[in-house]
């Protein structure tokens, strides 16, 4: 076959991940990543939620984005019998039945003429030979587009899951926040009780309990963007799953925990992440189809074979379409070969190969967003986890103040102000620990996608494929285009 044959980019990755804190402190780390081997296709998993868990599920069902890129892959396995087909020979039967009249004694002379019948049944049968390979060029990229569209799906998937376990988390976190929110008003409610028991027997200022509804008020402002916040999250979640925004409210109204982290998070290495994710496989995939493309353009320079033939019956009336004296026949090779097109095919052929240098610098940017997007991931999460720790330490300091703050103005010791500025802190911390131990699992989720995790269909979906065996090469352009035989492993697989 004509053309360069497509060989695998190479990447040069870091032996591990600089995010990697090995010197952190255990206490602060409750979930630690480690360099271990890792199996994170259904990652949710991980989080012992079985909510999240089926929320998942019926949105591999459901989703629509989902949907739309199943029927991709149904189009490029289409292309690649379209292609394929053109390496056989093509059959038509056809059948014609033409009656005609010609003048007596010839123009002008008048008369009612002469009718005549022709009639004509018979098949034809055409074979284009693929001397140079370019139909075997056409096939290879069909079929590295269906990969292409495999992997299309995954990142789908990658991205969906994500998706339903950020919105998820959130809600869980806008419920916790609530509770706090509920919780520190009911306080401040009884603070203030108190405060006006001391004002009407003449122990405090007006201004005392001016603060104390101040307090009380301010509190009760923030429930309603709480409830707001929990339905938003609700709303995303049922149109990830295809459906009306209201359905799942009864379903997810109810408050439960945030989904915790587990205890430690293999991550793996740099080059293991090269071969998970869907949008790197996916644009390897794309590079490859653009590779034989060029193969395809090249073939339009040499001549073409073919060979043609025919075989039927026919005659001057129907009834002679019933005798074998009657037949025909037709057969004989053919060549064609176009000298001159005012350069089309070869501006065919640098466009081809242009286009195939622009996939490979989009491979090789998709490969440094992918280093990127788990680095950063990486970062977050621990230095989330160690500032939960801090908040953790906070909230715990301020319920000792609020505690001695109330003893000490119960008992005329210190002002009201140190009891206002005690609670107001205590519930900041503890909206802020609240969260941090939100922004902790949702920071694992982010991680999880950068990772590539998430392509794990669960039981009853439409399954997804492994990753391709490595190997590496490089630009698949350098080689100038010759007639060599084709790699064995030069085609993806059609089906996964």
């Amino acid at each position: 076959m004509v053309g360069p044959d497509y060989v695998r980019p190479q990447s040069q990755t870091a032996s591990a991940f600089s995010g990697l804190k090995k010197d952190v402190n255990p206490p602060d780390l409750a979930s630690k990543p480690t360099e271990e081997p890792i199996e994170i296709s259904r990652w949710w998993r991980e989080f012992n939620d079985p909510k999240l868990t089926e929320l998942i599920a019926r949105a591999q069902q459901q989703n629509l984005d989902v949907e739309a890129a199943i029927a991709r892959i149904r189009q490029a396995r289409a292309q690649v019998i379209i292609a394929a087909g053109a390496l056989y020979p093509s059959l038509s039967i056809g059948a014609s039945a033409q009656q005609s009249r010609s003048p007596l004694g010839g123009l002008g002379t008048g008369g009612n003429g002469r009718i005549s019948e022709f009639y004509q049944v018979g098949f034809d049968a055409s074979w284009e030979i693929d001397v140079f390979g370019g139909i075997r060029r056409q096939v290879e990229s069909a079929k590295a587009n269906l990969e292409a569209s495999f992997e299309s799906r995954d990142d789908v998937l990658v991205t969906m899951a994500g998706e339903i376990g950020t919105n998820y988390i959130a809600l869980r976190g806008a419920q916790r926040q609530l509770q706090i929110s509920r919780s520190n008003l009911e306080a401040q409610e009884q603070t203030l009780a108190l405060t006006q028991e001391r004002f009407d027997a003449g122990f405090v200022a007006a201004l005392d309990v001016a603060n104390a509804q101040a307090q009380v008020a301010s509190t009760r402002s923030s429930i309603p963007a709480l409830e707001g916040r929990i339905r938003t999250s609700i709303y995303a979640i049922a149109t990830l799953l295809g459906t009306q925004p209201q359905t799942l409210l009864d379903e997810l109204l109810a408050a439960k925990a945030i989904p915790a982290a587990p205890s430690t998070v293999p991550v793996g290495l740099p080059s293991e992440l090269l071969e998970r994710r869907p949008d790197v496989r996916r644009a390897e995939a794309d590079l490859h189809a653009a590779t034989a493309q060029i193969g395809a353009a090249i073939a339009n320079l040499y001549p073409t074979f073919n060979i043609n033939g025919s075989i039927g019956l026919q005659g001057g009336n129907a009834g002679d379409l019933g005798s074998i004296a009657n037949h025909y026949w037709s057969y004989g090779p053919g060549a064609n070969w176009l000298v001159f097109d005012g350069g089309q095919t070869r501006g065919n052929i640098e466009f081809q190969r242009g286009r195939t240098d622009e996939l490979f610098a989009v491979y090789k940017q998709t490969v440094l967003i992918a280093l990127r997007d788990t680095e950063t991931a990486l970062v977050n999460f621990t230095a989330e986890q160690q500032r939960r720790v801090s908040l953790a330490q906070a909230v715990e300091a301020n319920k000792q103040a609020v505690d001695l703050s109330m003893q000490l103005y119960s008992n005329g010791r210190t002002d009201f102000l140190n009891v206002l500025v005690a609670q107001r802190q205590l519930f900041v911390s503890e909206d802020a620990l609240a969260q941090s131990e939100a922004n902790v699992s949702t920071n694992l989720v982010a991680l999880y996608k950068a990772l590539g995790g998430g392509w794990g269909v669960e039981d009853g979906g439409e399954g997804a494929g492994p990753p391709p065996a490595s190997a590496s090469a490089t630009s698949p352009t350098e080689a100038e285009p010759k007639t060599v035989a084709p790699a064995a492993s030069s085609e993806p697989a059609m089906t996964q």
